[in-house]
C-alpha cells in the first residue's frame, strides 16, 4: 500500500512533478500568458488566453521555481508579464475573463491571487507589487462585508454585478486568501476565509446532509434547479459537485492549521463530513470505478464522466486527513485514488492526465477537451510532501536574507 511519507513514494512523486512540469510549459504563448493545450500538449489556436489558466500556470512555475525546477523561474515571469500587461485592464483596474472577454470574475481574481502570492514567495521580480494590486481589487470590488463571501462578477467598469452568487469562485477565494495571508502576515484574510468557510460549508452544507449547494440568488438562498438544463457545465453545473465537497475538506483542514489556536473545533469535524459524504455518494456510484463529476439532489449520478481534477482532489485530501489525524483509514483512501489516477488518468504516452474520462475509462470530452490545466495534478503531486500550513509557496520559500 502506498505510504505517504515514504522515502519511495516521495521520489515517484518528485518525478511526476517533472513530468507534468515538462508537458505544461508546451503551454507559454508566443505573444503572451499560457495557452490551451490539446491532448497531444499543443497550443489550441483557436482559444483565447485566459487568465484562470495563465494565473494557475504562473502559480505552478512558482512552486517549480522554488523546487529548483531549471527554467521555471522564466515561465513564472512570463505568467506575471501576461497578468501585468495583456490580461490586466489599465483604465477600470482588475483583470478581464480573457483576452475576448472583458468581464470580471472572483473566480478569475481569485487565481490573480493565488499566482501572485507565489511568485512573491518565490521573489519573481514585480510580483510583490501586483499580489498587492490583486489583494485591493479583490477586497474593494469582490468582498461582501456584511455578508463575508464574495461577490461573483462584474462588467468592465465595475458598474453592475451579477445577480448570482457561488459556491466554487467562494471556495477558490479561501485558497487565495489563505496563500496571499501566509505570504503577507496579514491575518485578516485567514479570518475572511474563515468567514466564507463558515457560511457556505459549517451552515449551508451541514444543513443539506453535506451536498453543499453551489449556486444561489444574490441574497444567499439556493438555487437548486439553476443550469438544469446544462448538467455538463464545466464551471456551473446543475446539482451538487462530488469534488467540491473532497477540495472544501482539504482546505478546511489547511484552514485549522493556518489559524492555530484560534481554529473552531468544527473544521476538523466537518472535514470528515465532506469527505464521508463524498465517499458515500460519489465513488463507484454508478458501479464503475471513481467519482462522478454530478449527483442530483437524490443522490442518482447525473454526470457521469470522471474528471482528472476530482481523483486529485480525493488524493489531496486523504493526504491532509491522514496528516491531521495518522489515521490507517485516509491512508487506505490515499492508496486507493492514486491507484485510480496511475490506471486511468495518468498519459504515459503523450503527457499528463487525461482530463476526462467515461465511466469504463475512455478519454471523453463532454465537459473538458484537451489537457488545459496542470494545477490539481501538480498540486496532487507536491501537497503530499508538505505540511499543511503554511501555504506551499510559503512553505518552500527560502529563508529571508
Amino acid at each position: 500500500m502506498t505510504n505517504p511519507d515514504s522515502a519511495e513514494h516521495h521520489e515517484w512523486l518528485t518525478a511526476e512533478r517533472r513530468r507534468l512540469f515538462d508537458f505544461a510549459s508546451a503551454a507559454r504563448g508566443s505573444e503572451g500568458g499560457f495557452g490551451w493545450l490539446d491532448e497531444a500538449g499543443d497550443p489550441s489556436p483557436s482559444r483565447p488566453v485566459e487568465t484562470w489558466i495563465t494565473a494557475r500556470m504562473t502559480h505552478v512555475f512558482s512552486l517549480a521555481h522554488l523546487l529548483g525546477e531549471p527554467e521555471a523561474a522564466e515561465l513564472a515571469d512570463h505568467g506575471i508579464a501576461a497578468l501585468v500587461d495583456q490580461l490586466r485592464d489599465s483604465e477600470h483596474g482588475g483583470w478581464f475573463t480573457s483576452t475576448v472577454d472583458t468581464t470580471k470574475g472572483a473566480y478569475e481574481h481569485a487565481f490573480v491571487v493565488l499566482a501572485t502570492s507565489s511568485a512573491a514567495a518565490a521573489e519573481r521580480p514585480g510580483a510583490a507589487e501586483l499580489l498587492t494590486e490583486a489583494l485591493r481589487t479583490v477586497e474593494s470590488r469582490f468582498w461582501d462585508e456584511q455578508a463575508g463571501l464574495g461577490l461573483e462578477s462584474w462588467d468592465r467598469a465595475w458598474t453592475t454585478t451579477e445577480s448570482y452568487r457561488g459556491a466554487n469562485s467562494n471556495m477558490h477565494l479561501v485558497e487565495a486568501m489563505l496563500a496571499a495571508g501566509d505570504v503577507t502576515g496579514e491575518r485578516i484574510w485567514h479570518q475572511r476565509a474563515l468567514r466564507i468557510a463558515g457560511t457556505l460549508i459549517d451552515e449551508v452544507a451541514r444543513t443539506h446532509g453535506w451536498r453543499l449547494p453551489e449556486h444561489f440568488t444574490p441574497g444567499w438562498e439556493p438555487e437548486p434547479d439553476y443550469n438544469s438544463d446544462r448538467p455538463h457545465d464545466p464551471f456551473r453545473p446543475h446539482g451538487t459537485t462530488v469534488g467540491h465537497w473532497l477540495e472544501w475538506s482539504r482546505l478546511l483542514l489547511q484552514l485549522e492549521a493556518s489559524l492555530g489556536e484560534e481554529s473552531p473545533n468544527w473544521l476538523i469535524s466537518d472535514a470528515r463530513n465532506l469527505f464521508e459524504a463524498a465517499i458515500q455518494h460519489g465513488w463507484h456510484a454508478d458501479g464503475h470505478p471513481g467519482f462522478v463529476y454530478t449527483l442530483d439532489w437524490q443522490d442518482r449520478p447525473q454526470v457521469r464522466e470522471r474528471m482528472h481534477w476530482v481523483i486529485a482532489e480525493a488524493v489531496l485530501t486523504a493526504a491532509a486527513l491522514h496528516r491531521r489525524t495518522a489515521e490507517p483509514y485516509y491512508q487506505r483512501w490515499y492508496a486507493t485514488f492514486w491507484d485510480f489516477a496511475r490506471t486511468r488518468h495518468i498519459d504515459y504516452g503523450q503527457g499528463s492526465w487525461h482530463h476526462e474520462l467515461t465511466a469504463d475509462g475512455r478519454p471523453s470530452t463532454t465537459v473538458w477537451a484537451g489537457k488545459p490545466d496542470a494545477y490539481h495534478a501538480y498540486q496532487a503531486a507536491l501537497f503530499p510532501t508538505l505540511p499543511l500550513a503554511p501555504s506551499a509557496a510559503t512553505a518552500l520559500r527560502p529563508a529571508p536574507r
